[in-house]
């Protein structure tokens, strides 16, 4: 039974060290960059970080570097395939020009989600509580 415990903790991360990963927070921001080191915590450093965003099929990308996530902020960690990388059927554009769409996208997902919690609240009596990104 103990042999088991390493890989039902961030103990299983091991074989994703110099890997290449996507990572999906508690905000809804999508990392990509290669997973450098963790801790037991799950708290990770990602090397040649880029965020990226995405609407309809076009995609961006913004330059992070180094960058360290507390793990009670990841929501999904996924080894990104580098053979199936480039056949992703997105065409990349200019951060600029699709972060104004993208905030758009938020801002509305946003105001769905506060109708939704409303209507929950007022009609079937579930709470208001819980924070920013703690819808997972």
């Amino acid at each position: 039974m103990d042999s088991l415990i390493p890989f039902t903790t961030s103990g299983s991360l091991v074989d994703c060290v110099d890997r290449k990963m996507l990572v999906v927070l508690r905000d809804g921001r999508k990392l990509h960059g290669v997973l450098r080191s963790y801790d037991q915590f799950a708290n990770l450093v990602l090397e040649d970080t880029v965020e990226r965003i995405y609407h309809g099929n076009a995609f961006a990308e913004h330059w992070h570097g180094l960058f360290l996530i507390r793990g009670e902020n990841v929501v999904l960690l996924g080894e990104i395939d580098l053979d199936q990388e480039d056949d992703v059927p997105l065409r990349q554009v200019d951060y600029q020009f699709l972060d104004p769409y993208h905030k758009n996208d938020i801002a509305n997902k946003k105001t769905r989600e506060d109708f939704k919690a409303k209507v929950l609240y007022e009609q079937k009596g579930f709470c208001k509580e819980g924070g920013e990104g703690d819808g997972y």
